[in-house]
């Protein structure tokens, strides 16, 4: 691929771009995982307390590695049983619009796995095999998670390594419910009504049918896109050839 000025731009508006929001970002990330108080306590914090009261601990609880890690593995496993039964389902569920099938077993659980692992591998075209609800309950979900997964526990490896004692690392818990609350959903509220300003699709309208005057059919997809592609980058869930929703404002398929 030839280099040209416009790439060359792009790369270094990027790199700037990077260098500028490093510092603030870095430093915000700080005091959310310190539990110190930031702009968005105030909303976040009651949210908080419902999440610990459901998983039974607390901010002041904290747990070694062993601890850690079974609650990471059993938070993974319980969400992937979730999706698998979801995908298993969704011809059954609401938000069905276009009337798929349940997902064959095989690649429910092989969707279940890699989105659980933030992997996002599929060997499907989205827009033609996942419900609306699957899409969001299971999918989009797992985009939040599985990147605050990771998140969490480099933390607990940092924390490991800068600490006097590596007796305790936190809590996976505090460290998850933190990470979506007050990093990954504001950022991606932002993001998706950016994308919807751009003409992005946002809704749950059945696809729509459109005959051209050379007598084609297309079928233009529709759905809820912007809310899903813009955490499904921000949390690195894959792009390109990975992608679940269409990158683009309309889907179209030949018939």
């Amino acid at each position: 691929m030839p280099v040209t000025t416009n790439s060359i731009l792009q790369v270094l508006l990027f790199l700037i771009l990077v260098l500028l929001i490093a510092k603030p970002l870095g430093l915000y990330m700080q005091k959310v995982f310190a539990g110190q108080r930031t702009w968005l306590s105030p909303v976040f914090s009651p949210v908080e307390r419902v999440f610990y009261k459901a998983c039974g601990t607390s901010v002041e609880e904290e747990q070694g590695w062993l601890g850690y890690a079974i609650s990471m593995l059993l938070f993974s496993a319980v969400g992937m049983l979730l999706l698998y039964l979801i995908e298993r389902a969704q011809a059954w569920l609401p938000l069905n619009p276009q009337g798929f099938g349940n997902v064959e077993p095989q690649l429910a659980f092989n969707t279940a796995v890699s989105f659980t692992s933030n992997t996002n591998w599929q060997a499907y075209t989205g827009e033609q095999t996942m419900s609306y609800l699957t899409q969001m309950i299971g999918l989009a979900f797992h985009n939040f998670v599985s990147a605050a997964t990771g998140i969490a526990i480099a933390l607990a490896f940092i924390r490991a390594l800068t600490r006097r004692s590596a007796r305790y690392l936190g809590n996976f818990w505090v460290d998850v419910t933190r990470c979506v609350l007050y990093i990954l959903l504001p950022f991606s509220v932002i993001g998706a009504l950016v994308l919807v300003s751009q003409g992005v699709v946002q809704n749950f309208n059945a696809y729509t049918i459109a005959h051209t005057l050379d007598g084609v059919t297309q079928v233009i997809a529709q759905g809820p896109v912007a809310s899903q592609e813009f955490i499904k980058e921000f949390g690195t869930n894959g792009g390109g050839s990975s992608t679940l929703i269409p990158p683009t404002p309309l889907k179209i398929q030949m018939r």
